[in-house]
């Protein structure tokens, strides 16, 4: 059917900033609802950590299954269906939780989400360059970063306070979570509905006509060409040790802020680790990435790697100071949360701007693709143990295990830096 001139070119503010939201929720959901979730329903923590990493392989696989995204169906057509699937699975675990074996048929079904998510991705980052030309693009660059950190304010923060609320409230803990999901699944329903309508129908946004054998050649001439590249073993090394600290960390910071004192743990509420991570954590992540990004703006990625490089390590002994002073008030965890997250949003431009130097040439966007594949290979691994080593060691000596292997990358660095000398 025809498409009116409104359809094609809808305003991009009606649009952008809801796929962004959209976009990130999930993936919050998935990787660090989850995890709280199930702390709170007893789940240990050598099966949460363990499990729950597991679902990073959707966005370590991505680049693998990108173009079938490309040949089939149009990238519009992706993000609604996508979008469709979400919500249902958000449905899904709202109404597993309350059952006997919901651990595993809940996981089952964030599996799926994981999948939909990040096909999501592909689709939604491909439709913003084919419904924008190149100075729109640029322009909502900074748009589409914002309401994806709105989507992480709202999934570790509005949400897991939403869920302490109604914890209290119910006397349920099951129920509080399943009317979560509920009202989850109610939302994503709605952003599909509106993105059918909202989104605009590029001329370019239509089904390829690539035959299977062109694709997977081009493929393995992008593969072949990545691991090509000059210095790439270091390159790897790089990607793979630069968030290991956080890797084990992260898996393990809300179980600890969650668990009872009598088990080593700090003892909060679940409404108070929503209101740690979704507020006070949000905006120094926040607040972090922007001084990561004027500095290196300024100054060049070469100058700033190592001050971000010890950004990103050294905050996590914040963890290992709560874990051996317990604090009884909530003011020193909101302070030491927040030094650990700005750090970490400080020292995580020089990461993603690593990446995106190492992608430069021809086929950028598949490279870059690669890199952030391996991005998530460096969580999920470590991850997986996190939980076993904690429960083996107890949270202090994990703590400082934290630090310890958080330190290998301190090694690499001036290699890497002897390397981006050259190129700038």
């Amino acid at each position: 059917m025809k498409k009116t001139l409104s359809q094609l070119q809808r305003n991009a503010w009606s649009w952008i900033p809801s796929l962004y939201f959209a976009e990130g929720l999930p993936y919050v959901v998935v990787m660090t609802v989850s995890v709280i979730m199930y702390k709170r329903l007893d789940i240990s923590n050598t099966d949460i950590a363990l499990y729950t990493s597991w679902l990073y392989l959707p966005w370590v696989i991505k680049p693998f299954w990108s173009p079938f995204v490309d040949m089939v169906k149009s990238k519009r057509w992706w993000i609604v269906s996508m979008q469709l699937l979400i919500g249902a699975g958000f449905g899904g675990i709202g109404l597993l939780l309350p059952l006997p074996l919901f651990f595993q048929s809940t996981l089952c079904v964030f599996w799926l989400m994981a999948f939909s998510s990040a096909t999501h991705d592909i689709a939604a980052d491909g439709f913003y360059m084919l419904a924008l030309d190149e100075k729109k693009q640029s322009f909502f660059v900074g748009i589409r970063s914002t309401f994806y950190r709105f989507s992480t304010l709202a999934g570790q923060g509005l949400l897991i306070v939403l869920a302490g609320i109604l914890e209290k409230k119910l006397g349920n803990i099951a129920l509080a979570w399943s009317i979560v999901f509920y009202i989850l699944a109610a939302f994503f329903l709605c952003m599909c509905a509106y993105h059918h309508f909202a989104l605009p129908y590029p001329l370019s946004d239509t089904k390829r006509s690539i035959a299977w054998k062109d694709v997977l050649k081009r493929f393995l001439e992008t593969f072949s060409s990545f691991f090509k590249k000059k210095h790439i073993g270091w390159a790897l090394a790089f990607m793979m040790l630069y968030r290991l600290g956080e890797a084990l960390l992260v898996k393990m910071a809300s179980p600890f802020l969650l668990d009872e004192r009598s088990l080593g743990g700090l003892g909060l509420s679940t409404e108070d680790v929503g209101y740690v991570y979704g507020t006070v954590g949000v905006i120094a992540l926040t607040l972090g990435g922007i001084l990561g990004g004027i500095v290196v703006s300024k100054g060049g990625l070469s100058k700033w790697l190592w001050p971000m490089a010890l950004s990103i390590t050294l905050p996590n002994i914040v963890y290992v100071f709560l874990s051996h002073s317990m604090p009884l008030h909530i003011w020193p965890i909101y302070t030491c949360v927040a030094i650990e997250q700005f750090g970490y949003g400080f020292g995580f431009t020089a990461y993603m701007l690593y990446m995106m130097r190492i992608s430069e040439g021809a086929e950028q966007t598949a490279h870059y693709a690669l890199c952030t594949g391996f991005m998530a290979l460096g969580m999920m691994l470590p991850g997986m143990i996190a939980g076993w080593l904690q429960e083996s060691v107890g949270y202090p000596r994990f703590f400082e295990i934290v630090m310890v292997l958080s330190l290998p990358i301190l090694c690499i660095i001036p290699i890497i830096k002897k390397q981006l000398n050259k190129q700038e």
